[in-house]
């Protein structure tokens, strides 16, 4: 029953992130912290970024709760840290890899209708390199209207 448990815990995270990584992108990352985030919108070569540091803003507290968790023994707290994890995996897979092609040696192919819909959505929110006029803020989710079947 606690395999059960811990899987569910790191499977509600890793869901629940896409909600965390939209409101900090539309809200923090387009608003009061756009100093960090307007180099990914108007990139200037193939190296680090400023908006790399969210890598870490994100990173910190899944490693604290998997190192903490597990030395401490509390395995709720360290499958919510594998959730958030899980999450960052999906993420940079879809939006380093796959869309911004930042790992020139690791192509992954947008085949089927889910990921071009994401592709599509993102796309979508990088037409205008400016904070105000961005769309579809989310990440490894997106609405149909970005279908385009």
């Amino acid at each position: 029953m606690n395999v059960l448990l811990n899987l569910a815990v790191v499977l509600a995270l890793a869901v629940f992130m896409e909600g965390v990584a939209w409101f900090t992108h539309k809200y923090v990352m387009h608003g009061f912290l756009w100093v960090l985030h307007a180099d990914h919108h108007r990139p200037t070569g193939r190296g680090l970024q400023k908006n790399d540091l969210f890598t870490l803003f994100f990173a910190t507290p899944s490693i604290l709760m998997i190192v903490l968790g597990l030395f401490y023994g509390r395995p709720l707290a360290a499958s919510a840290g594998f959730g958030i994890a899980l999450y960052g995996v999906g993420y940079a897979l879809f939006h380093e890899v796959m869309f911004h092609r930042r790992l020139r040696w690791l192509r992954i192919r947008p085949r089927g209708r889910y990921l071009r819909r994401i592709v599509n959505a993102h796309r979508a929110h990088h037409q205008h390199g400016s904070r105000e006029d961005s769309v579809s803020f989310s990440f490894l989710w997106a609405p149909r209207r970005y279908d385009t079947e």
